[in-house]
């Protein structure tokens, strides 16, 4: 069984990974405050929430399997070699856990709260049962040949293949809203961070190990920090550059009216006699 060759490189390989979680798993926060302070939902893209369950749930059953089942690494080091490392870390299996739960609790946020006139759109619902159908499938193929590798590789492919789509409908809709209220940026730059830091755990482990195996080995991982890093630069851009809401003593609503910052309903003062 393969293990690290440096220490140092071991320790920032894990510190590393536990703090792109940390920035990861802290990244779903700044959204569910935010619609608990607005008690509204507007503005939250419905089909990014849908596809993202959809791929966080993929990326839990890859990561779990890999790292806790005896027989899917067996599998792995028969395809890459026995001295391979299995490229899945604690702080992933613990990540896509993490990430799970609060997505499914921001989608109930969407249940409780104000949601305007938005809903979760027929091409979502579409694209999310073929993929649920498609695992499906690839179970009841996988299983007469415990092809359990191979089953979880499609697990990892589909959390690759969502994580692309989730990001388009927020992404559209921030383009044609000419506005980014509503969604958390707080979310896009500790999402950047663990990004950043999960791709630098692989780099950091193919130094060690002198192979870049564990790239295409993992191949989700690497596709997933790329991807994540490429639509949280767009997203930035979106809010600081492209759609910026000026502090003129106005602010801009999702829906594009402009709303005076003093409450209509506060007493006008009155005007004394001169």
């Amino acid at each position: 069984m393969a293990s690290w060759n440096s220490l140092p490189l071991d320790v920032t390989y894990q510190i590393f990974g536990w703090i792109a979680f940390v920035s990861w798993s802290i990244s779903f926060y700044p959204q569910v405050i935010l619609n608990f302070r607005r008690k509204s939902v507007v503005g939250l893209n419905f089909d990014f929430l849908v596809f993202n369950i959809t791929k966080h749930s993929s990326y839990l059953i890859y990561n779990a399997a890999l790292f806790f089942s005896p027989a899917v690494q067996r599998q792995y080091r028969e395809k890459y070699g026995s001295d391979e490392m299995i490229p899945v870390a604690a702080n992933d299996v613990a990540f896509s856990i993490h990430a799970v739960a609060l997505t499914a609790f921001t989608l109930f946020q969407v249940l409780i709260y104000d949601r305007g006139n938005q809903k979760v759109s027929k091409t979502c619902i579409g694209i999310t049962v073929i993929v649920l159908l498609s695992a499906l499938v690839c179970l009841i193929l996988a299983w007469p040949k415990h092809s359990w590798l191979w089953l979880v590789s499609v697990f990892n492919t589909l959390q690759v293949c969502m994580t692309a789509i989730k990001y388009i409908p927020q992404a559209f809709m921030n383009f044609q809203r000419k506005s980014t209220v509503g969604w958390s940026i707080g979310n896009i730059l500790l999402d950047l961070v663990g990004g950043v830091l999960n791709f630098a755990q692989l780099g950091i482990q193919s130094i060690d190990q002198k192979t870049l195996v564990n790239f295409y080995g993992n191949i989700g991982k690497t596709l997933l920090s790329v991807e994540v890093v490429l639509f949280d630069v767009l997203f930035i851009l979106q809010h600081y550059v492209f759609y910026l809401v000026k502090n003129d003593g106005n602010t801009t609503t999702p829906e594009g009216n402009v709303t005076s910052l003093i409450d209509p309903d506060d007493e006008k003062p009155e005007l004394k006699n001169v």
